[in-house]
């Protein structure tokens, strides 16, 4: 398991290399037991000294997918690993990763995993772990659990085998749930008749996208909505992976455009002129329409745009700011009571739907706000303080992040600085934010300043000289 990343946003590798059938059926059977030790045996939840695999004891565990064409393989596998430890299962087959979120918490199951890479390239797969709350591992829970991996498997009997069975409704589920917002008033965005283009990339979110938009009243252009897992661009929604939709936008005389990764968590926004508004503003315009009808702190990471600081004066409340990772800032809308929260890379985190990104919620909050001020979506970004960002990769390898956070400290002294995830170096309407990924073997450097020349010119100085210190 050398080669696989482990972190808050899960287990993952390059199938062939780092993840194949054979290991992550041994991860599922590990999650197996190790939630029924946390879940049954113990009332206190608290990894106890040993595992038991208790066979009076059955749980059950959601299992779904996205459209990988290495997913079918690691489903089987992963099944067989559940089963294989006395755990029923639940097959959700192809679904949205906030879909599988959402169902494991209303169908009170003891868990969930998420087969999924998320906006990593099509080579890549992963394993995301979910708690019966409906949420990824808090990162304790994680630390907990990777300490079991090396642990011998205590397989159960042959006639305490789990049970498996097929779930059509969840789906349904999660879009009955999403329209039932009290604030949404999906009869005003009917009275819309919205023309909206989608990009589901063919990953899972050619299944449920345009159901939900359809529900609400809009006629929608299909882009690439068959899941096959052959993505027909580079998966991750930015604007240099999106020039098909944006052209399609303005071919087709579209109100809006919608892009989302191939597991729909994250959600990129065309305008109608056709053009690439940002990820950004995905979390931004939901922030102002919640916050319109409930007012409450917002939670954010540390990578995401100042801008919702400017927003949160607007409707006086504060910003939380935490590590990157949607965990992270799920758990601390859960401590303060946030409303709204999410990450600046299309990640929109309703509390009324669930603690976790969901580019489908994210849909319908922004048609709302359109529906709402009967603004067009342009209109309504261009209401937003504007500031730039300018990103850079370095890899892992290369460049050990302690040197590179000792560097910048360094270089950057007598300045206010945040170590809550890498070092964030906060300057005068800018800042600086140099982390280890976790889903990438990279370092990530972000850089925000109000203008593109500014952001650019402080990423590549930065780089420059932490570098050269070396």
């Amino acid at each position: 398991m050398d080669e696989l990343i482990k972190s808050v946003s899960g287990i993952r590798g390059i199938y062939g290399k780092g993840i194949n059938p054979v290991i992550v059926g041994q991860i599922a059977s590990h999650f197996g037991i190790f939630q029924k030790s946390r879940l049954l045996l113990h009332a206190d939840h608290k990894l106890p000294h040993t595992l038991d695999n208790n066979p009076l004891k059955r749980i059950h565990i959601l299992v779904g997918r996205d459209s990988r064409t290495t997913g079918d393989a690691l489903a089987h596998a992963v099944i067989s690993g559940l089963l294989g430890v006395g755990v029923n299962v639940i097959w959700l087959g192809i679904v949205a990763t906030p879909t599988l979120l959402y169902n494991v918490k209303e169908m009170k199951a003891a868990g969930g995993i998420c087969l999924t890479a998320s906006h990593n390239p099509a080579e890549w797969n992963a394993l995301k772990l979910v708690d019966k709350n409906g949420m990824f591992f808090f990162p304790e829970v994680m630390h907990d659990f990777l300490h079991v991996l090396p642990n011998k498997i205590c397989y159960s009997a042959w006639d305490e085998m789990g049970e498996k069975t097929d779930d059509t409704q969840a789906i349904t589920r999660h879009i009955q749930k999403i329209l039932a917002l009290p604030y949404l008033a999906p009869s005003k965005i009917q009275e819309g008749r919205y023309k909206v283009v989608l990009d589901s990339v063919n990953g899972a979110g050619g299944l449920i996208s345009p159901i939900l938009l359809k529900a609400l009243g809009c006629e929608v252009v299909e882009l690439n909505s068959e899941p096959t897992g052959f993505f027909a661009h580079n998966p991750e929604p930015l604007a240099k992976n999106l020039a098909h939709i944006c052209q399609a936008v303005k071919d087709h005389q579209a109100d809006i455009g919608f892009a989302t990764d191939p597991d729909v968590d994250r959600l990129a926004i065309i305008n109608e002129k056709g053009e690439y508004i940002g990820e950004e503003y995905s979390l931004l315009l939901a922030e102002k329409f919640i916050l319109t009808h409930n007012k409450g702190d917002i939670v954010t990471n540390l990578s995401s745009s100042m801008a919702t600081e400017d927003l949160a004066r607007e409707f006086g409340v504060q910003v939380f700011r935490t590590a990157v990772g949607e965990i992270n800032v799920g758990k601390k809308m859960i401590e303060i009571g946030s409303p709204i929260g999410g990450e600046g890379n299309g990640g929109i985190i309703c509390s009324d739907v669930q603690y976790t990104r969901d580019a489908i919620t994210g849909m319908a909050l922004i048609l709302g706000l359109m529906a709402q001020t009967k603004k067009q979506i342009s209109e309504l970004s261009e209401g937003i303080p504007k500031y730039f960002f300018a990103k850079a990769k370095i890899l892992a390898t290369s460049a050990p992040l302690d040197l590179f956070m000792y560097q910048a400290e360094k270089i950057y002294q007598g300045v206010k600085i945040d170590k809550t995830d890498g070092i964030k170096i906060i300057l005068d309407k800018a800042w600086i934010h140099i982390r280890k990924s976790g889903t990438e073997p990279i370092i990530r450097v972000y850089v925000e300043a109000e203008t593109q020349e500014k952001a650019d010119n402080i990423c590549t100085e930065t780089i420059k000289k932490i570098s050269k210190s070396k």
